[in-house]
């Protein structure tokens, strides 16, 4: 991944974009989403979509797009690593990288509340639509759904989300479901990861949609787990969340949650691409470690 490659993805975007549809119809695709260590793993690469570049203390850490795709590559070269969650343009660069051969693929669906702003609840879908998720050969969508007692725009989000799912499993594609009750502190959205608010959340989630058979849910590792995990038949996957300065904190708090059969996997984004020692390959190799 040198200045090299982004000038050969430069020139194929101006030259021949239809080389992204080709890649992704010619793409070697996984027989299933069990995962290479019985459960999946899956690198999380679709915050800068919506405005979020923070990683740990590094409050621009995703802004340098060549570097991302190096860290990206990195993980998923390693052993135990199933596959990637991003947008298109993310997706679309990895593809035409040749990155994506036997991967999970998961399109990010709704990045329209963006970080920071006002409408920030009110999360359009502004990327993958069911239909582009089939179309390009990916293995399902994954919707982000906030919960915000106090804001209307919560109620057009969760519907969008319903039709989401429904698309969804219509062409028998995962529904990753990530839910949040959320609240503004300071003019800003900070989501409650009490027991009782990621419980709440997620009996939500697992209930948007006329069917549940594709739904997966994507839930905060937080304290009281198991009684986290008691409120789902759905499978579920952790999310690794925000950069830890103690890695081996949050490595034993990912371990005892894997612990229970209802996990049957892991996304993780930042936690893997930017640990606090910049050294993916062993970040990466820890995680599937506990998987």
């Amino acid at each position: 991944m040198t200045g090299d490659s982004l000038a050969r993805l430069l020139e194929l975007r101006v030259r021949a974009p239809e080389r992204i549809a080709a890649a992704a119809a010619a793409r070697t695709r996984p027989s299933d989403l069990v995962g290479q260590t019985g459960r999946l793993l899956l690198v999380a690469a679709d915050h800068p979509a919506r405005g979020a570049m923070r990683a740990g203390d590094r409050p621009m850490a995703m802004a340098d797009r060549l570097d991302m795709l190096r860290r990206i590559v990195a993980a998923l070269e390693r052993p135990g690593v199933d596959g990637v969650l991003g947008t298109a343009d993310v997706l679309e660069d990895l593809l035409l990288l040749g990155a994506l051969d036997g991967k999970v693929v998961i399109g990010s669906m709704n990045r329209g509340g963006l970080a920071g702003t006002s409408f920030e609840i009110d999360d359009r879908f502004t990327g993958y639509r069911a239909e582009a998720v089939a179309r390009m050969g990916w293995q399902g969508g994954k919707m982000l759904a906030r919960i915000d007692p106090d804001d209307p725009a919560t109620a057009s989000t969760l519907e969008a989300c319903a039709h989401a799912v429904d698309e969804l499993a219509g062409h028998r594609l995962m529904a990753m479901v990530e839910p949040f009750i959320a609240h503004r502190v300071d003019g800003r959205v900070r989501n409650v990861l009490t027991p009782e608010a990621v419980i709440r959340s997620s009996a939500v989630a697992a209930g948007l949609g006329s069917t549940s058979a594709y739904t997966w849910l994507k839930l905060p590792v937080v304290d009281d787990m198991e009684s986290v995990l008691a409120a789902t038949t759905l499978p579920v996957l952790l999310l690794g969340g925000e950069v830890d300065a103690d890695q081996g904190q949050q490595l034993a708090q990912w371990r005892k949650a894997l612990a229970s059969p209802s996990v049957r996997g892991m996304v993780a984004g930042r936690t893997l691409l930017y640990p606090p020692d910049d050294d993916v390959a062993a970040a990466v190799d820890a995680t599937v470690g506990l998987m």
